[in-house]
């Protein structure tokens, strides 16, 4: 067997999928008490879709058990088991667990909505510095300690059980074939004798999965751990001499063949590797590639500053923001700007530059807007303003910005779109609609003239703005607003783009924000 062709085994034995019969399935309205949104992918035995939660309508992962094995007590166990185990844990870098139970279509399994990547992923895309590998190596070690002081046994850790979510939190999933150390072998006699991915099984799971216990997890942590210093996946193929030398001493005894001769706790593990971050070697053992890739990660954390992901606390306006692939490094910068007492205003800016070019725009555009939106309330002038030190600066000559006031006392609302307009509007309990204006983007005309548009700010009114390019039909807008009617219109946003993901899968590539505000008076 090739190392290509063991790394995709899969976790558990194949199960011939029924494509037709599975796209045939009608989506179901609720599963247990969770409403369903989306279907979010189907494995070789459960099914997978996305739901609200009935308390908190915050999105939830609903996992069910595929009908055809509803009748298998074997698979049923494991099911049933995964969930206890899930019970088990409370911590930070490990999925929680919603609720459990029966519905018409079987059992279910609700748990914590993760919007993130997978370590497979964020290795194969994303420039690692070796300070961040290690952070996120302990990350993985901590979630293991949880796990191992309750008695659980992972079993199957391997990147694609372990997700980056979009705040750069590492988050381990996936329990399905996890044992609980009290097991005794009578439990577990009836499992498959392959069990986990044998490019991150130890020596000993690989030789009796039925008798392994925790330096079994410990040496799969020393793989990946392998595999994010190297900055890819390794494929079965081990070479410590490219590790920093360091790490080298740690990772031999990780991965050790002889269970005796490894790490045998986790925490033994923890320490070694936290002393080497703290430690004269680690600054000696860093590349002319770590400074690139932290220089990478630098401009992510700059990416943060120019997207905020908390709303602001404002009297009389709710304000929700919901991003994807804030990993991205992109020319889009949003703002919640208190202009006076009882006044608002929310920015939303975008370069025609790309990547860390569009980063400079928009950090220097931010500069001139804080410096003036409070002098220069008057949105004529302010454009007029921006736009002339724009010219001035060379710095883009299409800088699409979109800039909305709201007066709370004066219940008024001014509008100025520039370029292009990402803002949609949506009158007292009527359909959202797209709001036109047709003013150049800043930068591109030092004679250009702006106009602003102003309405009233009633009761229940809402806008959303988004840099999204996707076209949102009026059919699909009903549709969406319709299943969510007695939501708040954040919320009904938040679905949109949850089924987005989950449909569609095309937010990968580009950070894609939307920004609600809705009138509380």
């Amino acid at each position: 067997m090739t190392a290509s062709e063991s790394h995709q085994r899969p976790t558990l034995p194949a199960v011939p999928s029924d494509k037709e019969s599975f796209l045939s399935l009608p989506l179901p309205k609720k599963i247990g008490p969770y409403k369903i949104e989306a279907l979010l992918e189907k494995g070789g035995m459960s099914i997978l879709y996305l739901g609200t939660h009935p308390e908190t309508n915050e999105p939830t992962t609903i996992k069910v058990l595929s009908p055809k094995f509803v009748s298998n007590p074997e698979i049923v166990e494991r099911f049933l088991k995964e969930a206890e185990i899930i019970a088990l844990a409370d911590h930070p870098n490990i999925v929680k667990l919603y609720g459990q139970g029966k519905w018409a279509g079987g059992l279910y399994i609700a748990m914590e909505f993760i919007q993130g990547i997978s370590l497979r992923q964020y290795i194969l895309q994303t420039p690692i510095s070796l300070r961040r590998a290690l952070e996120i190596i302990i990350d993985i070690s901590y979630a293991l300690c949880h796990l191992h002081t309750h008695g659980v046994i992972h079993r199957d850790l391997k990147p694609e059980n372990i997700l980056v979510t979009e705040s750069d939190v590492i988050k381990v999933i996936d329990f399905g074939i996890a044992q609980l150390l009290k097991e005794s072998s009578s439990d577990i006699s009836k499992q498959p004798r392959m069990i986990g991915t044998p490019i991150y099984m130890s020596p000993e799971q690989q030789q009796h999965p039925d008798s392994v216990s925790f330096p079994s997890d410990i040496y799969s942590l020393g793989i990946i751990a392998y595999e994010l210093m190297l900055g890819k996946l390794s494929q079965g193929h081990i070479h410590l001499s490219l590790m920093p030398k360091g790490m080298q001493k740690i990772l031999v005894k990780a991965l050790q063949p002889e269970v005796r001769d490894r790490y045998q706790d986790i925490v033994d593990f923890i320490a070694a590797v936290s002393g080497y971050l703290n430690s004269e070697s680690f600054e000696k053992d860093k590349i002319v590639k770590d400074y690139l890739s932290e220089l990478s990660e630098s401009l992510r954390r700059t990416q943060a500053v120019l997207s905020h992901d908390k709303a602001p606390q404002w009297n009389g306006v709710h304000v929700k923001v919901t991003a994807s692939n804030t990993h991205a490094i992109a020319g889009v910068y949003y703002d919640f700007l208190e202009i006076n007492p009882g006044s608002y205003g929310i920015a939303f800016a975008e370069s025609s530059l790309n990547y860390s070019d569009g980063m400079v725009v928009c950090s220097i555009f931010r500069g001139m807007l804080k410096a003036l939106y409070k002098r220069v309330t008057d949105l004529k002038e302010l454009a007029y303003l921006l736009n002339q030190l724009i010219i001035e600066d060379g710095l883009d000559k299409s800088l699409k910005f979109n800039y909305l006031t709201i007066d709370t006392q004066q219940n008024k609302v001014q509008y100025l779109i520039c370029g292009h307009s990402y803002l949609w509007a949506r009158p007292h309990h009527k359909t959202p609609f797209k709001v036109i204006c047709e003013n150049p983007p800043l930068g591109s005309d030092p004679h250009s003239q702006f106009q602003i548009q102003q309405v009233d700010w009633k009761s229940n009114d809402s806008y959303i703005l988004s840099n999204t390019n996707l076209e949102m039909s009026e059919k699909e807008l009903l549709e969406i607003w319709q299943s969510a009617e007695k939501l708040t219109p954040p919320l009904w946003m938040e679905i949109f783009l949850r089924r987005k993901r989950a449909m569609h899968k095309i937010l990968s590539e580009k950070a894609i924000t939307f920004i609600a505000i809705q009138s509380l008076a």
